[in-house]
């Protein structure tokens, strides 16, 4: 049935999908350019219909949406409040901080251009790299996701829209940077999410991404345990990444892996885990929580860099790009940039405190 809409409210969600960002758009069935007609976005052959919110986030997954994605749409959707909760304790900002300086040690210098983040969640990298991009896309299947990010960063920095990450309603070589902050690893399907990236990426550019790691018998015992046993995860959906399975999806999508680091140990279990570690939540509480986990971050920081233990961490931070384009001097093995630099862990909060999580 067509939905009416008055002019008013098609002129104020027609102020809020800027022409820039309108051009980057298609339908993710079928690839058609997209117009607004009486605030909704319309296929250029008039036969797709996509809303549009009232907080100005086009709705490309309210129906056009994976068997996953609509699971993990469910989920989060469910957990919103719980999930800001979450990444608003103090030790897991501490240790966020200090993950994202090991992110930074693989971007490019410079400006980012257009930059996609899929999974976005609540805008994580737009909090995270914000001047650093001239343009950001941020793709999620949760509204209630979005309309947190929405809500909380500008309008003229930042879009929005929801939409299923293997089907991305975004045209080919849109953006010059990919990123994925603990997305991969909510999507079964790697090779198609692999084949939207480099479809949307424009030569030259690169896939960074910071995910859960399974590749360690130990952390791969317990977690079998934990997925089953708590109710915040989904066994179903959710597959933390292994090396060798993910750089074969990259390949059959034309994706090489170029650059492979594992962080996090002993100090990322019991301190990253308040959606299912109770117990971890009391750590808020803790005099000296800060300067404590700063501890645990040098600790584990030196734990993943031993020869034996270097692909043994809880997080994978890692680059990809097209298989034709890959640098003929980059090596997947090389050593820690920070390490071979003598550089210490980056966990100076101070420097981008207004970037994290509150």
């Amino acid at each position: 049935m067509p939905v009416i809409v008055n002019s008013a409210d098609s002129t104020s969600r027609s102020a809020v999908v800027p022409d820039e960002y309108l051009a980057m758009l298609c339908s993710p069935r079928t690839r058609q350019p997209l117009r607004l007609v009486d605030g909704r976005l319309e296929s250029s052959d008039g036969n797709e219909h996509y809303e549009i919110s009232d907080s100005g986030v086009p709705r490309f997954a309210a129906e056009f949406v994976s068997n996953a994605g609509r699971a993990q749409q469910s989920q989060y959707d469910g957990m919103v409040a719980k999930y800001v909760e979450n990444l608003g304790y103090p030790h897991t900002e501490e240790y966020t901080a200090y993950l994202d300086q090991q992110l930074f040690d693989v971007l490019p210098a410079g400006s980012l251009g257009t930059v996609a983040e899929l999974c976005c969640g609540r805008g994580e990298v737009a909090r995270l790299l914000d001047r650093r991009m001239s343009r950001y896309v941020g793709i999620d299947v949760s509204a209630g996701m979005l309309e947190i990010a929405r809500n909380d960063l500008p309008r003229d920095r930042f879009f929005f829209a929801q939409g299923d990450a293997t089907m991305l309603p975004l045209r080919d070589r849109t953006v010059d940077n990919v990123v994925m902050l603990g997305g991969i690893h909510h999507v079964p399907d790697r090779v198609s999410l692999f084949r939207e990236v480099g479809r949307i990426l424009k030569p030259g550019g690169g896939f960074y991404f910071r995910e859960p790691l399974d590749d360690f018998a130990l952390w791969r015992a317990i977690r079998k345990v934990v997925y089953r046993c708590s109710s915040a995860l989904d066994h179903n959906t959710e597959r933390p990444l292994r090396r060798g399975e993910t750089e074969s999806a990259l390949a059959q999508a034309g994706l090489a892996l170029c650059d492979w680091q594992t962080r996090g140990f002993f100090g990322f279990c019991l301190l990253m885990n308040s959606d299912v570690l109770v117990f971890n939540r009391l750590f808020r509480y803790l005099p000296g929580i800060r300067p404590l986990t700063r501890a645990a971050c040098r600790i584990d920081h030196w734990t993943t860099s031993l020869p034996g233990l270097r692909h043994a961490g809880l997080q994978v931070i890692g680059v990809a790009r097209h298989a034709d384009r890959m640098p003929e001097d980059r090596d997947p093995e090389r050593d820690d940039p920070g390490a071979r630099r003598g550089v210490t862990p980056g966990i100076d909060i101070e420097q981008h405190r207004d970037r994290v999580p509150v």
